[in-house]
């Protein structure tokens, strides 16, 4: 009897577990107690692994891909997430409607940086490219980490086609934010910034760098001039 899809790819991907990788996995993204990722339980697959089995499964059904989401193990929530950005890309205008909303509804389940980062850009970003972008100021101001930092990194598509103004924007409204997760993406972003237009970014660290917090700015002055880093740091 031929396995239906999703009980197939959920085989594969027990194949590719490994105990010691998961040890590892489940430390580096802070699993423990009182920690961003409790709870989370890992299989110890490596990211290049699991993109290796989206084109077998790229025609799994959203609903399939719902269940998947909904998984506590968090490589298949993982995979969910990189078939979702396969379909998107590969998808009728219909269809990314469609995964853009599944998307939406689905942040609780979206629930950590390495998922946030692969998908955010690649659905909401696009998605939005053209059209209102309210929601992501709706997300920023959430109380869920995770939909904060989707808020930011949905705009590094926007980023990359030289629109920098709700980047800035978000940025600005995140100054004041207490998790560290957020001050690296906030930094992160105002650095790929910087890469296409440091008068942008320095015009926005000229007004805000006394107010940022001291790892934001670290991350948003990473590939400045020694002299740059030092002024900027000085002002902190």
């Amino acid at each position: 009897m031929v396995k239906p899809m999703l009980q197939e790819l959920r085989s594969d991907l027990r194949k590719l577990a490994s105990p010691r990788k998961a040890k590892i996995l489940q430390r580096f993204f802070k699993t423990g107690p009182g920690e961003y990722g409790a709870g989370d339980v890992f299989w110890g697959i490596t990211s290049a692994k699991s993109r290796s089995l989206v084109r077998k499964y790229k025609d799994l059904s959203l609903t399939e891909i719902k269940q998947l989401l909904r998984s506590k193990i968090h490589e298949e929530r993982q995979m969910a997430l990189l078939i979702l950005v396969y379909q998107y890309e590969h998808g009728s205008l219909p269809e990314q409607e469609r995964i853009y909303r599944l998307y939406l509804k689905s942040t609780p389940y979206i629930n950590n940086w390495d998922l946030v980062d692969l998908s955010a850009p690649k659905i909401v970003g696009v998605y939005l490219f053209d059209k209102p972008r309210a929601i992501l100021y709706k997300l920023v101001k959430s109380s869920n980490l995770w939909e904060r930092r989707l808020a930011v990194l949905a705009t590094f598509y926007f980023i990359r086609q030289g629109q920098y103004a709700d980047t800035l924007k978000l940025a600005q409204l995140l100054l004041k934010d207490k998790h560290d997760l957020m001050h690296k993406a906030v930094g992160w972003m105002l650095r790929e910034v910087g890469k296409r237009s440091l008068k942008t970014e320095v015009a926005f660290l000229d007004k805000y760098a006394s107010q940022m917090p001291r790892t934001m700015l670290r991350y948003a002055i990473e590939k400045l001039s020694p002299q740059q880093r030092s002024h900027y740091l000085s002002i902190r």
